[in-house]
């Protein structure tokens, strides 16, 4: 699916990290920072989430919650939240339903080998459900900048 700004963000259903149901109507009359991220415990992933984490008060005080997806199953989140303290939740979309609804589940080449992996990108979707900014070239440790910038 090909998502642009502007459009309904696509509702979901999932499991986070203690196995509690998530669904983007939880989030009505908030903004979301919702990150698609390929894997816990990761150079570049753990760099994206404490980058969320160092700036989750000003983001929350912007209003904004934050949910970061993967295809990591909930033990791994737990752990992975554990380990570096982060205040939000995560997503273990092991069937990439929610991947593909966002179009993050995509064909990935390496050593001229393809695969199926996730797409890093963040959606920032707005308090009615729209989709208000689409960041497909993140930078891992420098994230927050890209859609807020630091104070």
């Amino acid at each position: 699916m090909h998502l642009k700004v502007g459009d309904q963000a696509p509702t979901f259903i999932g499991k986070d990290q203690n196995g509690n149901t998530i669904q983007l109507s939880e989030f009505a009359g908030k903004k979301l920072v919702l990150y698609f991220y390929p894997k816990d415990n990761t150079p570049g992933c753990t760099a994206q989430a404490c980058n969320l984490k160092d700036n989750y008060y000003a983001l929350q005080q912007a209003g904004y919650e934050i949910l970061g997806v993967s295809s990591d199953n909930e033990q791994s989140h737990q752990e992975f939240i554990d380990q570096y303290k982060l205040p939000f939740r995560l997503i273990a979309d092991q069937d990439h339903t929610i991947h593909k609804q966002y179009g993050t589940w995509v064909q990935k080449s390496m050593f001229g080998k393809k695969y199926w992996g996730t797409a890093r990108k963040t959606f920032l979707i707005d308090e009615h459900g729209k989709i208000e900014q689409i960041i497909e070239k993140v930078k891992t440790g420098e994230h927050t900048n890209q859609f807020f910038p630091k104070r």
